[in-house]
């Protein structure tokens, strides 16, 4: 399985597997041992992939299991941005392989990206915090298949027909992710980053609701703020910060009963 050319360069190194059990808790491991990055590690299959909240992540043969352990990529107040720059280069890896998939491509609030209104991304940004701060990024993209009877729709790159390999992605994310950690500057251009994570976000302008922890928030998507949150306008026009929560499109409203 390669990376690119310009990623070995950086010094990124590639370690990949047939089975893990998580390619984060991997990557974890190795943090704690005192392994410093960046290195890549990939898994064919995992056995016990999770997202975010502990969640099971669905991790057959044919899809992307990747985690990028990086020492020292930020000060930690700005660990939680990882999120939006790995999203970000994910992104830019799809459009430079898909010819044309750009517009189909959205990224939802906070780790997520969409196809076709779908999900087929997620990421979820896990570390130690030391010192040094160890990030891993892990990084699971339906390549060939996807879960069916999820809360939240989920397709795969084939099933919107697409053929992109896991290597073939791999290869070309490695490098993608490297140019967003130069525009991130360690967390000085987040500014940049954030401009250009709002124009592929997923619903933005547009009624949602959040579920965050036991409560149900009703509002307009107004954005992100300067430290990565989303920025609720609630129905009665307050304004709420989210840190973390589930986003989803807001339920068309009830018609009346009788109505035509």
């Amino acid at each position: 399985m390669p990376i690119d050319a310009a990623a070995v360069s950086a010094g990124l190194r590639l370690e990949s597997f047939e089975t893990l059990g998580s390619t984060n808790e991997e990557a974890l491991a190795r943090a704690r041992a005192g392994m410093v990055g960046p290195l890549w590690i990939v898994a064919a299959q995992q056995t016990a992939g999770r997202g975010r909240r502990g969640r099971s992540w669905t991790s057959p043969r044919g899809n992307l299991h990747a985690t990028l352990l990086l020492t020292d990529p930020c000060p930690v107040r700005h660990a939680a941005e990882l999120s939006l720059v790995a999203a970000l280069a994910l992104h830019d890896a799809l459009s430079r392989l898909a010819a044309g998939v750009s517009s189909r491509l959205a990224l939802k609030w906070p780790n997520d990206m969409l196809l076709d209104d779908a999900k087929v991304a997620g990421i979820l940004v896990e570390g130690e915090t030391g010192p040094p701060l160890a990030a891993v990024v892990g990084i699971g993209v339906n390549c060939a298949h996807h879960p069916a009877d999820t809360t939240y729709p989920a397709t795969s790159l084939a099933a919107a027909g697409l053929r992109v390999t896991p290597n073939a992605l791999l290869a070309v994310l490695s490098r993608t992710i490297l140019e967003r950690q130069a525009q991130w500057a360690r967390g000085d251009g987040f500014p940049a980053i954030r401009a250009d994570w709002l124009a592929r976000a997923a619903g933005f302008g547009r009624p949602i609701r959040v579920a965050a922890g036991e409560q149900e928030l009703h509002g307009r998507f107004d954005g992100i703020d300067d430290v990565g949150h989303l920025v609720l306008r609630l129905d009665d026009g307050a304004v709420r910060s989210v840190a973390a929560g589930d986003v989803f499109p807001a339920p068309l409203p009830r018609q009346p009963t009788g109505a035509a």
